[in-house]
């Protein structure tokens, strides 16, 4: 479903991801770890096409999205959710999931976006800076899914929320894949969430992929050790 080969990326002459190769199969949760300050987000956000690539090219269902610009990638088939989840505070909780539907040139929220998240039809004309942070995270989430992606990309998506909240979002998003036939990629520090969810994890280490394996057989202490200051 995507494929990211001799992936790199820079801001200015400072180059933060070293030749980064990785595949994602379809209907696979994959989650990419690291430390702060190791590429995670950088990647994500160079993904969606916020950050240029220097050299190297990324791949979505064999169409080359290397040279498109972030809203024709999503038109092709990524979804985003930025870290922070940047909702648009002022505006209703309705309005907000609109915004993601201008890709698809539909009018109307869908019915299955509530069905997936009951709390935003409850709040549908609410303004989105009056929800909890789990709130507004699923509500960051309805949004990306509005544009139909084939792919999901989830930058740092249990920040600032509580650990109640953190188990019901993994299992809503075990639920999007298996509902909805897409993969997700998802980058993440806190690791029993990624042990959750994850098909595959990845580690990012200093810009670099220092340790790659399946859910299945993973050795956890390997990861947590990358994972501890």
């Amino acid at each position: 479903m995507l494929s990211v080969k001799d992936y790199h990326v820079a801001y200015g002459q400072s180059e933060v991801l070293h030749g980064l190769n990785f595949d994602v199969k379809p209907k696979e949760i994959v989650a990419v770890m690291g430390r702060n300050g190791m590429g995670k987000s950088t990647l994500m956000k160079s993904l969606i096409g916020m950050i240029p690539a220097i050299k190297g090219e990324v791949q979505l269902d064999d169409v080359d999205l290397t040279l498109l610009k972030s809203h024709q990638r999503v038109s092709k088939g990524l979804g985003f959710v930025p870290q922070g989840r940047m909702i648009f505070s002022t505006m209703t909780v309705k309005e907000n999931i609109e915004t993601g539907l201008t890709s698809t040139g539909e009018k109307i929220v869908p019915n299955d976006l509530y069905e997936l998240f009951p709390v935003l039809e409850e709040m549908r004309n609410r303004r989105g800076g009056n929800l909890s942070g789990g709130q507004q995270q699923q509500l960051a989430i309805a949004r990306a899914l509005a544009s139909k992606p084939k792919l999901l990309l989830l930058d740092e998506p249990t920040e600032g929320i509580q650990p109640s909240i953190i188990r019901e979002m993994a299992r809503t998003l075990k639920k999007i894949r298996d509902t909805r036939g897409l993969s997700i990629v998802v980058s993440e520090q806190v690791l029993s969430f990624a042990l959750e969810i994850a098909d595959r994890i990845i580690v990012l280490e200093k810009g670099e992929i220092v340790h790659q394996e399946e859910r299945a057989t993973l050795n956890e202490a390997k990861v947590a050790a990358y994972l501890s200051v």
